[in-house]
């Protein structure tokens, strides 16, 4: 199987190159970040970059457990550099480097050093990268493929197969085999949540941890707080506090597991502090673990839709106007676009109830119902548009800002 093009994040990096501040690319394990700066050294190669000017150390190899120090990694890249060309550095899985920032600042100080670096862990890498590199990196957070780039890996894959077999880049390997892709996605549950979250956070009771998990999977969609899950757990017989939950929370966002909406009051343009909704990285992983999610299938597309936004360069919020919900408010540099989601709309009563907390807000921004109704095109209710959820994710109908 070739590369699948991740164009929006090669364009990024391309975008930023040779630019002197450090490009972090940042996203859960086996996302594809490796692979993307695979493809971004290639876009190199084909123009006009000789293979002298590329350095490119993965730390998840053996072969480079010696350069897990930093100086020792410094004094073994400046050892290399070419004086008279541009020398790009690409440092994959750099957390495993112990104070890796010293020797990713100094080689960023050199007028010929274009530097790259990836790391798993967000709490790692987002939650200290400010202090670390003082403000001298740009980040581009990485998700799975999206469902038009996997359909690009698989030409006849369905929505409903791309729920069932998942969005990680491997799982492309196993599409007749889905006993396997879910061991696959088992065996990276297991990593993510024991090397990323466990061994961080120093957590000794792993069973409740899991707990918190598979409420917050089973719950995608729903506005929660850590009370709320504390109090469910132990009325469940499974006693874990408020404080532990929250520190759960923390560490499953940090691990880019789980995804965080916090909630936005439209009337009042105002952020809201308590309670939010999650969403899970990746579909199938959750559903590895959550019973009757085939019941589910409302939250299942708004999950999908809240990744397609953050993969669209979105800040996403759960929106509230007076006591109705919206479910998505989406905003970027150009404006803001609302969104309804909901598996069908073909009813009456439900088609009203979901247009109504749109029809609340008065200003003038895009506003979006999407379905899995099969409608031609798009569909009109006094300015907003239903169209249908699986052209919307291959980006058949143009939306407009």
């Amino acid at each position: 199987m070739g590369f699948i093009e991740r164009k929006q994040y090669l364009d990024w990096l391309i975008r930023w190159k040779e630019r002197q501040i450090i490009k972090v690319v940042s996203g859960i394990r086996r996302c594809g970040k490796s692979t993307l700066f695979e493809m971004y050294r290639n876009y190199l190669l084909q123009n006009g970059t000789n293979d002298a000017q590329i350095i490119a150390i993965n730390f998840e190899d053996i072969n480079n457990e010696h350069l897990t120090r930093y100086r020792t990694l410094y004094d073994y890249i400046t050892g290399i550099l070419l004086t008279d060309k541009m020398n790009y550095i690409f440092l994959d899985e750099v957390q495993h480097v112990e104070a890796f920032e010293k020797a990713v600042d100094s080689l960023f100080l050199k007028r010929n050093c274009d530097v790259y670096i990836t790391g798993s862990n967000a709490y790692f890498l987002s939650g200290e990268l400010a202090t670390l590199l003082s403000g001298r990196y740009v980040e581009l957070k990485m998700l799975p493929l999206s469902f038009k780039e996997y359909r690009m890996g698989d030409a006849a894959c369905s929505l409903d197969r791309y729920i069932t077999m998942g969005s990680f880049p491997y799982t492309l390997r196993f599409l007749q085999e889905e006993r396997e892709a879910k061991e696959y996605l088992r065996d990276l549950y297991h990593t993510v949540l024991l090397k990323d979250i466990v061994q961080r956070l120093k957590i000794s009771d792993v069973t409740s941890l899991e707990s918190v998990v598979k409420f917050i999977f089973h719950n995608i969609g729903s506005i929660v707080s850590p009370a709320k899950i504390a109090n469910t757990l132990k009325s469940s017989g499974k006693g874990v506090d408020q404080k532990t939950v929250d520190k759960y929370i923390k560490g499953l966002c940090d691990s880019l597991i789980i995804y965080e909406a916090t909630r936005y009051n439209i009337k009042g343009r105002s952020f809201l502090s308590t309670q939010s909704k999650y969403y899970c990285v990746d579909i199938a992983l959750r559903n590895l673990l959550v019973r009757g999610k085939d019941n589910d299938i409302g939250h299942i597309l708004e999950n999908i839709v809240f990744l397609e936004l953050k993969r669209r360069g979105y800040d996403v919020y759960a929106g509230q106007f007076d006591n109705a919900e919206v479910d998505f408010v989406a905003i970027n540099a150009d404006g803001i676009q609302y969104y309804q989601v909901t598996a069908t709309a073909l009813d009456e009563n439900v088609l009203k109830r979901e247009l109504a907390p749109l029809r609340k807000i008065s200003d003038n921004y895009p506003k979006f119902l999407l379905t899995l109704d099969e409608v031609f095109g798009t569909a009109d209710y006094d300015g907003i548009r239903k169209i249908n959820v699986i052209g919307w994710l291959l980006e058949l109908f143009p939306v407009r800002v």
